[in-house]
């Protein structure tokens, strides 16, 4: 057990004075009845409340100790542990452009990969997982962790609008996105690198071109599987119009080519998911990669530990204060 604020013990260094000045009050403390000798008193048989008289001062110190511990804060100490698992180092790539939006997928495109995503994070427990989204541009949302619950929600704070509401420029940076995910994972020492790319667009932004980072991981030995998700033909696109919503139907356009010539250069492979169940099936199929044996370091969570400490203070003070008020109690 360690305390978060051990320099408080320093506080039971007042209990010697007052220990101290105890003793001598007792022992200079005078009868409140004076007789001209105690001989016939000498073998009167003694009152139990002769052996409770120091009882209060026990246990006013005792309230005293467990009061300065309390304030010390005792916490349960963390505990390290270093352990092999079975995982893999994986990045998900993930476009969030206003075609997300488009309502071919329930309740949109980027809500149902988000659902299916977040299934598939909670299903690789041992694995070393980041995000990386993009639009016209691409940046990290959550570089690789083991603590899937942090990931988690970063991923469900991801809006359908991110890129209507200019928080990140519109777009669809293949490319850009790629290569983000990449830096993340080229100095890993994981057997397996793993990104799952998710798009549903061509590559129109950004200055690297989707190919050129598709040979950039091919020489970091990351595997790239692509998902070209969307339905075939036209996808219900909502579009703001005088502050209400109107519906258009948009062709689908995926640069399945792109895709899959990606997928193929770094020995990954290519999916197309046209509706929820199929996006689904798509994250089930990659769940059967391969796995790696690594060393994670894990650490127990601190807990307050004052809970004890309080009860015994409270029923000390408790005590005291009953025995004061009745055994122990003096008529003036």
């Amino acid at each position: 057990m360690t305390f978060a604020h051990p320099y408080l013990l320093f506080l039971l260094i007042l209990l010697i004075p007052y220990i101290l000045w105890y003793v001598l009050r007792h022992h200079d403390s005078e009868s409140s009845l004076q007789v001209a000798t105690v001989r016939p008193f000498r073998y009167a048989p003694q009152s139990y409340k002769h052996y409770l008289v120091h009882v209060p001062f026990l246990l006013r110190i005792l309230t005293f100790v467990m009061i300065v511990l309390v304030l010390c804060r005792p916490q349960t100490s963390n505990s390290w542990s270093n352990r092999s698992i079975e995982g893999i180092d994986i990045m998900l790539c993930v476009d969030v452009s206003t075609s997300m939006l488009a309502e071919d997928l329930r309740p949109n495109r980027l809500e149902a990969a988000k659902k299916v995503a977040v299934e598939f994070i909670s299903g690789r427990p041992n694995d070393n997982i980041g995000l990386t989204i993009f639009a016209g541009e691409s940046f990290t949302q959550c570089p690789m962790t083991t603590d899937h619950a942090v990931l988690v929600n970063l991923f469900n704070s991801l809006s359908s609008d991110i890129a209507m509401k200019g928080m990140i420029s519109d777009g669809t940076a293949i490319g850009m996105g790629l290569a983000n995910a990449i830096s993340r994972l080229k100095d890993s020492k994981a057997k397996s690198k793993v990104i799952i790319l998710l798009t549903d667009g061509t590559n129109n932004a950004g200055d690297i071109s989707p190919l050129t980072a598709a040979e950039i991981a091919k020489s970091f030995g990351v595997r790239v599987y692509t998902i070209g998700v969307g339905t075939n033909g036209t996808a219900r696109y909502p579009v703001q119009v005088g502050g209400r919503i109107e519906y258009m139907n948009i062709p689908v356009e995926i640069d399945t080519k792109t895709l899959a010539s990606i997928a193929a250069a770094t020995n990954g492979e290519f999916y197309r998911a046209t509706n929820n169940d199929k996006l689904r099936e798509v994250y089930q199929e990659i769940d059967k990669l391969e796995k790696t044996k690594m060393n994670v370091k894990q650490y127990s969570k601190r807990y307050e530990a004052y809970m004890p400490f309080a009860l015994i203070a409270c029923l000390s003070l408790l005590l005291e204060l009953l025995l004061r008020e009745t055994v122990l109690k003096k008529i003036p």
